[in-house]
Order: structure tokens, then C-alpha cells, then sequence
């Protein structure tokens, strides 16, 4: 089984109503991650991060940063 790396890419300031302005995870989601243990659930996690970023707006940076993160642990990105 891969591990999926955590979907915060170490900006962590929360000044959009309790979610961080890089990755759109909340404090709350961040501990949730860390919890999950099958490949299939971080999965699930992960798409829907994306689609809350959607719905946010303004979270471009976060998909690239997150490719060379998942790249540097020899993780197969699961966005693109």
C-alpha cells in the first residue's frame, strides 16, 4: 500500500473562515487525514479537498505544489 502525503504543503495560515489559504484543509481536516489509513480513504479525502477548493476558489498553486510533493516521496500524484 502507498501512503498518500498529507495535502497541506506547509503554508498553514487560516484566514479564510477556518480554512488555509494554500490548501483549503481546516485544522479538523488536517487531524482527519493524519487518521486515515487505507489507500482508498485518502483517496476519498483528497478528492474531496479538490472539489472544496473548487467551491472556494482561488487554490491554483495548491495542484502543482502538491505533484512535487507526492514526486519527492515516489508517490503517483492523484490530482493533476
Amino acid at each position: 500500500m502507498t501512503k498518500l502525503p498529507s495535502p497541506c504543503i506547509s503554508v498553514c495560515k487560516y484566514k479564510r473562515a477556518g480554512h488555509c489559504i494554500a490548501c483549503s484543509m481546516t485544522k479538523d481536516q488536517k487531524s482527519i487525514f493524519k487518521r486515515l489509513k487505507k489507500e482508498k480513504h485518502q483517496q476519498a479525502f483528497v478528492d474531496m479537498l479538490v472539489h472544496q477548493q473548487e467551491n472556494m476558489g482561488k487554490f491554483t498553486a495548491w495542484a502543482p505544489a502538491y505533484a512535487r510533493k507526492c514526486s519527492k516521496k515516489g508517490v503517483k500524484p492523484p490530482v493533476t
